[in-house]
């Protein structure tokens, strides 16, 4: 044995001191190098910018990186994966080069080496339950990829329990049980750990579990709390917040076309509408000059606008006869503000303008289904601020309920508008018989009413593109829906029109199940509204694939190519590349046929937004967002109705992409 151990000995290069030394000078520079190496990792981490080259961001600019591109890009990796949780990831690496320095190694080396990765992806999770803050620039939150993915994965353990409790006790888990496995793979003693982590008497733990469980009841009370207050919340506040309400816009005085007849306030003579020679009013020498402005309905049997309804099929399209709807009656005829009456209202309101010391005239009045417009165009030296102000007392004065007084835009006027006595029905079908709804180029005509001076207001639901329409029980929302769809029946036919209706009360529009400009029965399921609605935008993706094909930006010119093609007899061909000639190296073209038809416009209709949403929030939402933001292209709109225009049913995203409310 003796002999062993000196041969032992014979053997060693240095003597033993010499080499625990060296081992301590290896193991020493060893720990400096990781101490280092971290060091240069949290540089590159402090200077990190979003704008610097890198593996997501490809870019001619010099990196503003302590450590240039490679820390630039290192920098980027870490941000993008774990969030701020990579400060920490090579914590432990500095931690493990000190414990090399100063020659005290851990015991358990194998289970601090895994939990290094696991501390830093449960800290990376925890980051990913706070709130992300406006100046963060990554799209993901400030746990990275990573954090998010495991906090998603805590919300579906969860779904029962309100999604802030979810965040607050999965994040708090995250964040206690991450510290201990960091504080573990650094290299503190599990003695030391269990100390730190166990109270130190039964009294404190019984104190800690009391604050933990109010904790728990104080967030869960929270979230129920809040649930019920945005069900509860006032509609009208939404309301008064999100959408703008036209009865409280400026006064804008309407002027009218020119061209209209104005008649005088003696007995219209019986002249024909084809005569175009002008009356005289010499007779009535005795009135005053108020001239008086009405809008005439004439209604046009023998002409109808045909242009539109025949660019599809060869037969004009025969529209439902106007005589299906309700008709004005004569008694509300016979309550209509006669020319006498106007008269003296201008003579009177003159006389009150006098009595507060305002001179001037009354040169125009246009009457209207409401309101009646009188124009006065002051005497020189008047100032419109003063007749501004005289508003109430105009009102009272004239026994009137209100006054508005408003400066006519471009003219030496002013307009002072009175509520009439007793107010017009406006009836749809005088709008449907107007010149100006029939003779209108709008390619989806919407007839939504009179003006304050009765001109009848036809839109276009191609330029709006998607309306949104919100109120209160009552307040018109039906009435409006169904004059958009009798509106585009009445000028539309089924292969220019096509309609898919969702109505989830199975009231309001019920009653068009049937006609031939549905695509599909009317949807009442809300799970089967989904399937329309993925539908429709499955269906818009394949009309812009046909529209790049024949290189057109919108409906309108596919319609308008395919048409043209088809009247000049020729077939829609384009040129598309097949492969390369091998023997030369020439790329081959072939000419394909495109066998297309025109695309009617697809209007997509929804009663109540709200039931939807409630059912299957976040599938209707993607597809109403990707509906509004490209569909109108297509040629597909849509016209959204709801009772309750809050954040959870009207989302930011969708109300930004409906700019007509």
């Amino acid at each position: 044995m003796a002999s062993r151990g000196r041969a032992k000995a014979q053997r060693r290069l240095l003597p033993s001191a010499v080499e625990s030394g060296l081992r301590r000078l290896v193991f020493g520079a060893y720990g400096f190098v990781l101490i280092a190496g971290a060091g240069a990792v949290w540089a590159s981490l402090a200077t990190w910018s979003v704008h610097d080259p890198s593996l997501n961001n490809a870019t001619r600019a010099v990196p503003r990186n302590l450590l240039g591109g490679w820390g630039a890009v290192i920098a980027d990796l870490g941000i993008q994966s774990l969030g701020l949780a990579s400060i920490v990831l090579f914590l432990p690496l500095a931690a493990w080069g000190w414990h090399l320095v100063a020659r005290t190694a851990p015991n358990r080396r194998r289970f601090r080496l895994l939990a290094w990765p696991a501390s830093v992806l449960l800290l990376a999770a925890a980051l990913a339950a706070l709130p992300q803050p406006k100046s963060w620039p990554l799209p993901n939150g400030l746990g990275g990829i990573l954090g998010d993915f495991f906090m998603a994965g805590a919300h579906i353990i969860g779904p029962f329990l309100p999604e802030a409790a979810v965040s607050f006790v999965a994040g708090l888990a995250f964040f206690v049980v991450g510290v201990w496995l960091l504080l573990f793979a650094c290299g503190t003693s599990t003695s030391r750990l269990i100390a730190l982590w166990a109270p130190r008497s039964t009294a404190a733990g019984e104190w800690a579990n009391a604050w933990v469980g109010a904790g728990m009841h104080f967030v869960m009370h929270t979230g129920a709390l809040l649930r019920r207050v945005f069900r509860r919340k006032p509609r009208a506040q939404h309301y008064d917040e999100d959408y703008e309400d036209e009865d409280w816009e400026e006064p804008q005085p309407v002027v009218g076309p020119d061209g209209r007849i104005e008649p005088s306030f003696g007995p219209a003579p019986m002249v024909d509408d084809m005569d175009d020679e002008d009356y005289d009013d010499e007779d009535d020498v005795t009135s005053p000059n108020y001239r008086i402005t009405r809008l005439e309905q004439k209604e046009k049997k023998k002409k109808r606008h045909t242009s539109i309804s025949a660019q599809f099929s060869d037969t004009p399209y025969d529209p439902p006869s106007v005589k299906l709807l309700q008709q004005q009656s004569r008694a509300a005829r016979g309550r209509a503000v006669s020319d006498e009456v106007l008269q003296e209202n201008a003579r009177e309101l003159e006389g009150v303008l006098a009595d507060f010391g305002v001179k001037g005239e009354i040169t125009n009045v246009r009457p209207g289904p409401v309101v009646t417009l009188y124009e006065l165009e002051p005497a020189p030296g008047t100032k419109s601020s003063r007749v501004i102000g005289l508003a109430d007392d105009i009102a009272r004065s004239m026994s009137a309920i209100a006054a508005r007084v408003a400066v006519v835009p471009g003219r030496n006027a002013i307009g002072i508008e009175l509520p009439n006595d007793r107010r017009e029905m406006v009836m749809l079908r005088q709008q449907f018989e107007s010149a100006d709804f029939q003779d209108s180029d709008a390619r989806l005509a919407l007839a939504l009413g009179k003006t304050i001076g009765g001109e009848p207001i036809i839109a276009d639901l191609s330029r709006m593109p998607h309306p949104l329409i919100a109120g209160t029980t009552g307040s018109g929302k039906s009435v409006g829906i169904n004059t958009m769809i009798l509106s585009l029946l009445q000028r539309l036919s089924p292969d220019q029109c096509k309609f898919i209706m969702i109505d989830p009360k199975m009231l309001e529009l019920s009653v068009y199940d049937g006609i031939p400009h549905l695509l599909a029965p009317v949807v009442t399921d809300p799970k089967k509204a989904v399937v329309a609605l993925k539908w429709t935008v499955r269906e818009m993706e394949e009309r812009y694939k046909r529209m790049s094909k024949l290189g057109v930006r919108d409906i309108k010119g596919y319609n308008a190519r395919v048409l043209q093609a088809e009247a000049k007899g020729e077939v829609l061909t384009r040129t598309v590349q097949t492969g390369f000639d091998r023997s030369t190296g020439r790329a081959i073209y072939e000419q394909e046929e495109m066998d297309y038809e025109p695309m009617p416009y697809i209007v997509v209709i929804v009663d109540e937004m709200a039931d939807l949403m409630m059912v299957a929030g976040k599938d209707i939402e993607a597809a109403v967002q990707r509906l509004a933001q490209m569909a109108r292209a297509a040629g597909i709109h849509l016209i959204t109705a709801t009772q309750r225009p809050s954040v959870d049913v009207i989302t930011g995203t969708i109300k930004a992409n409906f700019p007509t409310r």
